[in-house]
């Protein structure tokens, strides 16, 4: 254990990586898919090796002892471990390049969920090591974020912070343990991973419970708690849960509109209790007021459709544009069984821009979703409001308390300095993207997926016009970087960047 304690975090990860292998090789031997089998055991077994031997020979020399050399390797991790994960995915397929495997690892990992291959190419254990990986990103954001980002006030919580981003503020603590970034690495990995795991076997039993097969019910369930839209089956309108299933995800989906459901660390609310956190408010405002007024709409625009008195078809419509609008803000993008109504009953002919502007906007800060985060949104709307009182009356005076100045001024701002980065790269991606021949429409829709880690966007607002598997080498390494840089946000790429860093 002490060795472990002392090696590279990237390599502690391609460890990890390569003996979690073992189980679809173990999938694959039990439905006797023989080769997929012996690519996953061999593979895994070449990897731990390596690691192994990486090991012997590093162990002797100081590592993780630096909050940014950290982040470096968080990076690292997200465009390196991605070549390991798809040597056995390639092995497996066969009939496919190494681009794509290594794109497909890259977007289960940042739990992108990019539809790269039809659901009837792969085998079990292929859709299993998909929907795997993308567990294991989720799960490796959710430390992440407690032991890296969060001392270095980056990934959202730069907002509510007293310290400026990139700036190890635990650093100078007291206590010299909790200062150590491999102490707090291994002590957030202790908490969060046996709460990750936990929430997804819970989640698992009450979809067989509800109905799905076991397979379609472990792949939903990992997808659902690393919000990667990974599904075998096409996602709840394949399954056999039907609206129960749909309901028991969208609980476990109310776990990425903010931390504070399972952890305290990122608490900003003046008082105790999840209803009193910003990001989970705004986010229940969003998914009650967008699916409300979908329907409403249809009474005041789309009365031809012949059953605006029908309560029931009202409320299926209801649901099915609550859960989407829930999915689709946090990133995880499974579409409802009942979404076509809910179309229907808006009278909408691109409801796919509302689907989009939701995942801009994103679930909360240091969770499995992507987007801009609900957090900077409500410091930009707080800055707003509070803007707008002094327009009217110039001498008031803000709400006390220093979280509340915090948000409203310098957070504020730190909020609109990552929007416009967002903004800027969203649109150098798109141009990118068109560069390479594809069209505006699909380059724009392709770079909102990619950076907003919302993969099945793709899929549900082009409607089969966008077929990834046939673009260029060009396009698919632009949508590999795009999902890197959204996955670890831009700030903090900046934040790596600093000339500061590399004089040191």
């Amino acid at each position: 254990m002490a060795l472990l304690y002392r090696l590279p975090l990237l390599l502690l990860l391609t460890g990890l990586a390569s003996a979690s292998m073992i189980v679809p090789a173990s999938v694959a031997l039990w439905a006797e898919a023989y080769h997929d089998a012996r690519s996953f055991f061999y593979s895994g077994l070449v990897g731990l090796i390596f690691c192994a031997l990486t090991g012997l020979a590093v162990a002797n020399r100081t590592h993780n002892r630096n909050a940014i050399r950290q982040l470096i390797a968080l990076l690292g991790s997200f465009m390196i471990l991605p070549v390991v994960l798809a040597v056995p995915f390639y092995e497996a397929i066969q009939t496919t390049s190494f681009l794509n495997a290594y794109l497909d690892m890259v977007s289960s990992l940042t739990t992108t969920g990019l539809p790269l291959f039809s659901a009837e190419r792969l085998s079990m254990a292929e859709h299993l090591w998909r929907a795997q990986v993308a567990w294991m990103g989720g799960l490796l954001m959710w430390v992440a974020a407690a032991a890296i980002l969060a001392p270095l006030n980056l990934g959202g919580f730069e907002v509510t912070s007293l310290g400026e981003p990139g700036q190890d503020v635990v650093a100078g603590a007291a206590r010299r343990d909790t200062a150590n970034p491999a102490t707090r690495l291994a002590r957030s990995a202790a908490v969060l991973v046996p709460a990750y795991g936990l929430l997804t076997l819970a989640l698992w039993v009450l979809l067989l419970v509800a109905g799905d097969t076991p397979f379609v019910a472990l792949t939903h369930a990992m997808s659902v708690m690393s919000t990667s839209g990974i599904s075998p089956v096409g996602g709840p309108a394949g399954s056999d849960s039907g609206i129960a299933g749909e309901a028991i995800m969208a609980v476990f989906l109310l776990f990425a509109l903010s931390r504070v459901t399972f952890s305290q660390d990122t608490s900003t609310a003046q008082k105790a209790g999840l209803f009193y956190d910003p990001e989970f408010r705004l986010g229940l405002a969003i998914v009650l007021i967008v699916p409300t007024l979908l329907v409403l709409r249809h009474f005041v625009a789309a009365l031809d459709v012949g059953d605006q008195n029908n309560i029931v078809a009202a409320a299926r419509a209801f649901w099915g544009a609550a859960f989407t609008v829930l999915s689709f803000l946090t990133t995880h993008g499974y579409s409802s069984v009942d979404w076509a109504d809910a179309r229907a009953w808006s009278g909408l002919a691109t409801p796919g821009l509302i689907l989009m502007g939701l995942a801009l906007i994103g679930g909360g800060v240091a969770t499995t979703a992507g987007g801009v985060k609900l957090m900077r949104v409500f410091a930009l709307s707080m800055n707003g409001i509070r803007e707008v009182d002094r327009l009217v009356h110039p001498s008031s005076v803000g709400r006390a308390g220093l979280v509340s100045r915090r948000t409203r001024r310098e957070g504020a701002f730190i909020a609109w300095v990552f929007f416009m980065i967002f903004s800027i790269t969203l649109a150098a991606t798109t141009a990118a993207l068109a560069g390479f021949g594809v069209p505006f429409e699909q380059a724009l829709v392709l770079a909102v997926a990619s950076l907003t880690n919302c993969g099945p966007l793709v899929e549900v607002v082009q409607a089969g016009r966008l077929v990834l598997i046939e673009l260029g080498p060009g396009p698919k390494i632009v949508a590999a970087i795009a999902m890197i840089m959204g996955r670890l946000e831009m700030l903090a790429l900046v934040v790596i960047l600093t000339p500061d860093l590399w004089r040191d």
